[in-house]
Parts: C-alpha cells; sequence; structure tokens
C-alpha cells in the first residue's frame, strides 16, 4: 500500500516537472533572427567596442540578447554582418517629414492637401529610414497628414522610422508657423489651427492639440528663418503666453519644445520651462545659465542653417524676406555649437531635414565635429541622448536585451569618421530588415 502510494507521488512530480518544463518553454521568446556582429558599439555612454557578436532577436521585433561569438539557433535567420560595424538605430529629433523645401513652396501652400502631405510623407519616410534613422521626432505638419503616416508605420503598413509627432506648432497669431505673405483673403483662409494671442486663448490650443494626438507640444517662440515676413528671428509669444502653454502641456503630459533663434526668446522659453530648444542660434551667458539649470535640451539643427545659407547664396529658392535672415543664421548656428559645447550644455541630434533633403540628415554629425564634439559625442547625441530627450530610454538608442531590435550597419569605423554614417549598409528596425547591401 505505502510502495504504491510512493509510485503515485513519484509519477505526480515526474508529470508536474515535465508540465513545468513544457511551459517554460513555451514562453521562452522565440529567435527570429541572429546579427552576427564583425564589432559592435552597443550603448555610445560606455564607447567600449566588442568583436564578433551575435545579436539575437526575437520575433515580436525585441533584442533578446547578445552572446559572444557567432551563434545560431534551429529556426532563426542568420544576418551576416561579420565584416561591418554595427550600432543602434539613429535618432533624428527634428523633422518634417511631409515635405521638402524648393522653388516650389510658395504655391504649393495653396495646392496640396493633407493626403498629398501624407502620402509625400510616405516617400521621405522610407528614404529616412534606409538613411540609418530609425526614430524621428517630426516637428510641424498637418495634422492629418503625420498623425495617419505614424500610425500607418506603426502597423506595419509603410515602411518608415518611429515617429513621435507634434502635429501643427502652437504659433502667435501672424508669427513663425502661421501664414504670412499672401493677400489678407488667402492668409484668412490658410490661418494655421493653433494660432493663439493671450493665455487663455494658447492653453486652449495646447489643450486642443493633444486632444488631436500630439505626442509633444511644438512652439514658434521667435521668428524662423522660413516665414515669409520680415518680422525678425526674436520672441514673439508674450512672457504670460509661454507660461500658459509650458503649464498646459505638462498638466497634460507632454513636453515642450520650442522653436528659438534671438536670445530674448530663447531665454524666455526656458524660464517658462520649456523642455527643449530647436536652434538656438543667439544663445547668450544667460541662455547656457538657464539651459544647465533646467536641464533642458539644445537640438541644434546646424544642417538647416547651412542649407539656407547655401540657398541664399544660389538664389531660386528662398524669397527676399526668407533669404536676408538665412545669411545670417548658419554662421550663427555654427557658433553656438562650439559655446554649447564649452558650457556642458545638453545636446540631442536634430537636423530639421526637410528644409535639408531628406536621407541627407547624417550631414549634422560632420558638423557637430567640426564643432569640437568627438565623434563618439556625436553618435551618443543620436542614440542615448536623444532617445532620453524623446523619453523613450526603454526603447530605442541601445542595442541591450529589451530594447527594440533598431539595429544598422557600416563600412568602417563611425567612432573615427562620422563620414561613414552617410552610407548606411544594413538597417533593421524593430526586427524587420530593409535594408541589407
Amino acid at each position: 500500500m505505502l510502495h504504491r502510494a510512493i509510485t503515485a507521488l513519484t509519477a505526480f512530480v515526474a508529470l508536474t516537472a515535465l508540465s513545468a518544463s513544457g511551459f517554460a518553454q513555451e514562453t521562452e521568446p522565440r529567435v527570429a533572427s541572429i546579427i552576427h556582429a564583425g564589432r559592435l558599439l552597443a550603448d555610445a555612454s560606455t564607447g567600449r567596442i566588442l568583436s564578433e557578436q551575435s545579436i539575437l532577436v526575437g520575433a515580436e521585433g525585441n533584442i533578446i540578447g547578445i552572446e559572444a561569438g557567432y551563434v545560431e539557433r534551429q529556426g532563426a535567420t542568420i544576418i551576416d554582418q561579420r565584416s561591418r560595424f554595427v550600432l543602434p538605430g539613429l535618432i533624428d529629433n527634428h523633422v518634417h517629414l511631409t515635405g521638402e523645401l524648393g522653388p516650389d513652396q510658395l504655391i504649393e501652400e495653396v495646392t496640396l492637401t493633407a493626403a498629398d502631405g501624407a502620402l509625400r510623407g510616405a516617400g521621405f519616410a522610407r528614404t529616412t529610414l534606409l538613411a540609418g534613422f530609425t526614430t524621428v521626432a517630426d516637428l510641424g505638419a498637418m495634422n492629418d497628414s503625420i498623425f495617419a503616416l505614424r500610425r500607418a508605420i506603426a502597423e506595419g503598413r509603410v515602411p518608415g522610422p518611429r515617429i513621435i509627432a507634434s502635429g501643427a506648432a502652437i504659433t502667435p497669431d501672424g508669427g513663425h508657423g502661421d501664414v504670412n505673405g499672401f493677400s489678407p483673403a488667402v492668409n484668412d483662409a490658410l490661418r494655421s489651427p493653433n494660432a493663439c494671442s493671450g493665455a487663455d486663448a494658447c492653453r486652449r490650443a495646447v489643450r486642443r492639440q493633444i486632444q488631436a494626438g500630439a505626442d509633444v507640444i511644438k512652439i514658434t517662440a521667435t521668428g524662423g528663418v522660413l516665414s515669409n515676413t520680415s518680422a525678425g528671428l526674436d520672441q514673439q509669444f508674450s512672457d504670460t503666453e509661454l507660461e500658459a502653454i509650458v503649464d498646459a502641456a505638462h498638466a497634460m503630459g507632454r513636453r515642450v519644445t520650442a522653436h528659438a533663434h534671438g536670445a530674448g526668446g530663447i531665454n524666455a522659453a526656458l524660464r517658462a520651462g520649456v523642455d527643449s530648444i530647436e536652434h538656438g542660434s543667439y544663445a547668450d551667458a544667460d541662455s547656457i545659465r538657464l539651459f544647465r539649470r533646467n536641464h533642458a535640451y539644445l537640438v541644434p539643427t546646424i544642417l538647416a542653417g547651412v542649407t539656407v545659407e547655401e540657398m541664399a547664396a544660389q538664389g531660386g529658392v528662398l524669397t527676399p524676406a526668407q533669404a536676408n535672415k538665412a545669411r545670417e543664421v548658419g554662421t550663427r548656428m555654427r557658433q553656438n555649437i562650439q559655446n554649447a559645447r564649452r558650457a556642458g550644455v545638453q545636446v540631442a541630434f536634430g537636423t530639421d531635414t526637410g528644409v535639408s533633403r531628406h536621407g541627407q540628415n547624417a550631414r549634422e554629425f560632420q558638423f557637430l565635429v567640426e564643432g569640437g564634439y568627438t565623434p563618439m559625442q556625436a553618435i551618443r547625441m543620436a542614440t542615448i541622448d536623444a532617445a532620453d530627450h524623446l523619453q523613450l530610454n526603454n526603447i530605442a538608442g541601445r542595442i541591450a536585451p529589451g530594447y527594440a531590435a533598431d539595429i544598422i550597419a557600416v563600412d568602417g569605423d563611425p567612432t573615427q569618421d562620422v563620414a561613414v554614417l552617410m552610407n548606411i549598409r544594413f538597417v533593421m528596425a524593430r526586427g524587420f530588415t530593409h535594408k541589407n547591401e
């Protein structure tokens, strides 16, 4: 009797162990593909480069693990990058995917629809992805265009980078971000839906934009180069309007980034509590102090400044009002990044592409290095720091278990020569290979 009881108990324990083992096997993530990396920069904060590594990518598009040597798993696709340098997918904190500056810019404002913007954006999104940028922040587009494109990419219907989108910027009536340069009737017809005057109206505009789907609030705190008006490059929102905008956005869980060129507008925006400044061309000593006090990011967009400077010299694209401002800004942006570096301001990589040509985003690396940063520091700005700025710290910017499999590869060593980042040879975004030359 005792012997039968012991036998039954032994069988039960064995069955339980077998069931538990089977359950563990069923729940263990399946390795869908393995990237064999000749050299690997998994994390730009350490600067450590590993040789002969295997990156295990799961069926859900996340990184499962990294193992030394070139390993294999049954059923997993091997992706051979043994001759290449592998690093995290790049992040551009300032793009405009739904258009590109060109000689038809004025007529396109009155002829193109939101649908046109979304379809053009699909093409530019693919170009951006193939250039190695697996995440972008789109800071200024028609809501319907960019939010539809963001959804299509997230659902896998269109190839493109992960999009953090502001949609239409919050702008002062008649300021940069509103419509200028047409007849009064046309200006009135095309007026920005987010143009506002007064604290209450601007607070309402922020809330409505968040309701529409904005991931982040973009404001135009100063005049801009490409607004077709001679209204200068300094502060356009009042201090009380800026404070209302920031309070409304933060209360609803959104960060605020401010387009700002002139020092007065930069400093007013930082005092109001914005989380980052786009461009920052004329930042002064007070700006530096406020950046550091607030732990705010500078997104320098040097490429945009160089681009409009070149366009002003060549003619044919910019209006006279735009060209006059463009001639000043390129030089100022180069000087500003040197000042920011010396002062230890936090910098996140951003280009304002759409002003420059899509797919040329990596030119910004060269300007950062010319400004005194090391290649590794510049890469960090476009990976770890960019992810922190966009609050994607646990998703993007590193090659590590649990992170999205956003991975690129190049020939050569970008930590020695950032120019190689202009020629991306392999692109994986969220576990799907889009390019492998």
